[in-house]
Parts: structure tokens; C-alpha cells; sequence
């Protein structure tokens, strides 16, 4: 790939092909930053796999740094108060059924009670291809939905392996105190690990990068913490 000299300056500051510790590596990131606004911080993270399996989660950061989110919860007349009260922007059945099937989608995450579950799936051609559909494994499927949407407007976000094995995820910005984007990457890798199949291999995480999201990548000793 074909790399613009704002990005081969930045890249030019370190030796890249080393590893760092967490701490290290993200006050190198926030140092090659070269782009005007204030640039996401990324982690990468590649872990062996095998056939048919997967890793997929939610974690809640302990620094936030991503805007409050709106969050829509699916579900019958005697949830939505609650729903509400927890901080849900919107809560109904039937009329935002009808919203999202005309293509309304002013909102960041949805939740769902299990018996909305039935109506819901007729939205998958809409939630599916944004990514907003709920589900179980995200905790997004629940009864009880004051604690969900709680949760997810701590900034509880969900992280999952893609088909080549590797977790993509925002973990900070730039402007961020280092030490506090290095508590995120150390909380993601911890909850990475403690998701390990029974069945996985002992490398089973082979590696992990940060990177601001224009700059270059910086490899992490992860064995060394912060």
C-alpha cells in the first residue's frame, strides 16, 4: 500500500518493527498523530481460532470517550416507563416497528424484550445491514431492559472477531490522557482472553496493534501490561 509523507514522516519517528509495552505504544501513537481533527485510537487484535469458532462480546471501558448514545428498546406498554426512566431515548412496539420498516433509524443501539423478538426479526433487511439488530449474545435481548440500557449508556460496546480472526475496535482519542486509552487496551485484552474457547490453542492471542485511525500501527508487548 501507498502511503501519503505525512504518513511516512509519523512512521519515520520509530522503529516500528519493535514491540512496546501497552503505555509505551500508545504515547508513541498519540505522537505520530498527524491529521487536523482529533483521530480515533484503534486496537487490533489477531487471535488463533479454530474452525467454527468465535469470539464475540460486550465490554463497558473503564474511560469513555465516545458521545451518549440513543438507544431505542423495543417492547410492550408495561416496559416502556422503565425503559425511559433508565434513559432510553425511545420505547414502544408497534409504532417504531412501523418507524424502522420506513426506514427511521435516529438512534445508535436497540434492545429488545424476548417477546418483541417475533416482530423485530421482520426488520432484519433494515437492523441487520446496520448492525442494530438486538441480540442475545450482546446482551441486547433482555427482559430486563432498565439494566441494558444502563449499560449501553455507560458505553458498553460490543466486540467480536471478524471472519480472519481479528477484533477491531475503538479504544480512545488522541486528546485522551494516555494512561487512560492504556486502561482500555489492557481492559479489551483481559476480556479477549477470559472469552477463550476451552479449545483454543496456547497462542491464542497472536498479536495486538494500536494505531490512531490515520497513522501507522505500533505493536504491543502485551505480556508486558502497561
Amino acid at each position: 500500500m501507498k502511503h501519503g509523507k505525512n504518513y511516512r514522516a509519523s512512521a519515520g519517528k520509530y522503529d516500528l518493527s519493535k514491540k512496546y509495552s501497552v503505555a509505551d505504544a500508545i504515547k508513541m501513537v498519540q505522537d505520530m498523530k498527524f491529521a487536523k481533527f482529533d483521530e480515533t485510537v484503534e486496537a487490533h487484535v489477531v487471535i488463533k481460532l479454530e474452525k467454527n469458532q468465535t469470539v464475540r462480546d460486550t465490554l463497558v471501558f473503564p474511560n469513555q470517550f465516545k458521545g451518549e448514545k440513543k438507544v431505542l428498546v423495543f417492547c410492550r406498554d408495561d416496559k416502556v416507563q422503565e425503559a425511559l426512566d433508565a434513559g432510553a431515548a425511545y420505547a414502544g412496539a408497534e409504532e417504531y416497528i412501523e418507524k424502522v420498516k420506513g426506514g427511521w433509524l435516529e438512534f445508535d443501539v436497540a434492545v429488545a424484550t424476548p417477546d418483541m423478538m417475533k416482530d423485530v426479526g421482520r426488520l432484519g433487511m433494515v437492523l441487520g445491514r446496520k448492525g442494530l439488530m438486538p441480540n442475545p449474545k450482546t446482551g441486547t435481548v433482555t427482559p430486563n431492559v432498565a439494566q441494558a440500557v444502563a449499560e449501553l449508556k455507560k458505553g458498553r460496546t460490543e466486540y467480536r472477531a471478524d471472519k480472519t480472526g481479528i477484533v477491531h475496535i475503538a479504544v480512545g482519542k488522541c486528546s485522551m490522557d494516555a494512561a487512560k486509552i492504556a486502561e482500555n487496551v489492557n481492559a479489551l485484552v483481559s476480556e479477549i482472553e477470559r472469552k477463550k474457547p476451552t479449545t483454543a490453542s496456547v497462542d491464542y492471542i497472536k498479536s495486538v496493534t494500536v494505531c490512531s485511525s490515520m497513522g501507522p500501527g505500533v505493536a504491543v508487548n502485551v505480556k508486558e501490561g502497561e
